[in-house]
């Protein structure tokens, strides 16, 4: 793959960045103008209410489409690292469990734990994360074979099933707070504000920086473990970090925004198909592609919603569903 080819696709990504934030603050129940986004931006950068009814539109729309940027870029980065760590092409956080797992020990603090800030929703998406990945890759790794990315789907699929299950056991009988734990089972960005953004923000941005860090020796790690370690690269060590980074940011996306799946799945595809697997490349595009696709998936729940909202989670599994049966049937045949 040339550099002029990955240096255009970088530039189409962040145009379509720009563009995605555009469309963001544009559309949802109440269409604005340019002028009107131009305005409402002023008054927020000011700290002023904007006096126009379109301009507070765009206001409100701020914080939901950072948040949207942010947890799109960090779900796509967790995937790509995933399956670069797993050598599974159907590697991402909600097919292996990590973001169910976290939406649990999330709905589980709320219910019976009384948790309601912002680092609280942290701390339990954090751990009900990492227990769900640890639980995830031992069963994968039990039986004759050892590791395989088939076993770690299905026991990642099932992990899911399972959770999903408790999640919904809890959330039934609580009908009162339904629309709040409802949140927990969907996902979506509609209630992103800035002093929870605040507390998450610093730990999507180590887990980007320690994934970007981890990008040529994941290059090593492709070429096999044998040469790897002829490469000087600790195998080992490489695969924690690096899984560590992935699942780290799949729990704080969730302790803010809920279970959103497929992201992960779609985007590190298509960018490889765009740029090839150097992993230099494959990450930050990944992270850039993730942010258009939450973003936009969020301005179309908005939009077909209206005047209500369909929640980014359903948009990203009705476009992410076809993605997968697409992957799924390819390594199939590859297997025969």
């Amino acid at each position: 793959m040339g550099a002029r080819r990955r240096v255009a696709v970088l530039v189409v990504a962040i145009v379509a960045v720009v563009l995605a934030v555009v469309v963001s603050l544009s559309f949802g129940s109440r269409p604005v103008s340019v002028a009107q986004i131009v305005d409402g931006i002023a008054s927020w950068l000011r700290g002023e209410t904007a006096a126009d009814i379109g301009a507070i539109a765009v206001q409100s729309r701020v914080p939901r489409t950072v948040l949207a940027l942010l947890a799109g870029a960090a779900l796509a980065l967790a995937g790509a690292l995933m399956q670069a760590i797993t050598r599974n092409p159907l590697a991402d956080p909600g097919i292996l469990g990590v973001n169910t797992g976290a939406a649990l020990a999330v709905v589980i603090g709320i219910a019976f734990l009384g948790t309601s800030s912002a680092l609280g929703y942290l701390g339990l998406a954090l751990v009900g994360a990492f227990v769900t990945a640890f639980f995830v890759y031992f069963v994968g790794s039990v039986g004759p074979g050892g590791t395989t990315p088939i076993k770690l789907a299905l026991a990642g699929a099932a992990t899911t099933a399972a959770l999903s299950s408790l999640v919904a056991a809890i959330l039934l009988p609580r009908q009162a707070v339904m629309d709040e734990f409802r949140y927990w089972q969907i996902g979506n960005v509609g209630r992103a504000d800035w002093e929870t953004m605040g507390i998450v923000v610093p730990v999507i941005a180590v887990g980007v920086v320690i994934a970007l860090l981890c990008a040529t020796s994941l290059n090593a790690l492709a070429l096999g473990d044998d040469v790897a370690v002829g490469l000087g690269v600790h195998v080992g060590r490489i695969r924690l970090v690096a899984a560590v980074a992935g699942v780290t940011l799949c729990a704080a996306v969730t302790a803010v925004a809920g279970p959103i799946g497929f992201v992960g799945l779609m985007v590190p595809h298509a960018v490889r198909l765009l740029v090839g697997s150097d992993q230099r490349w494959l990450l930050p595009l990944s992270a850039l592609g993730g942010a258009v696709l939450l973003t936009l998936s969020d301005t179309i729940g908005r939009v077909i919603g209206a005047p209500g909202e369909v929640e980014a989670g359903i948009i990203t599994a009705f476009l992410g569903a076809p993605v997968l049966i697409a992957i799924a049937r390819r390594t199939r045949l590859r297997g025969m």
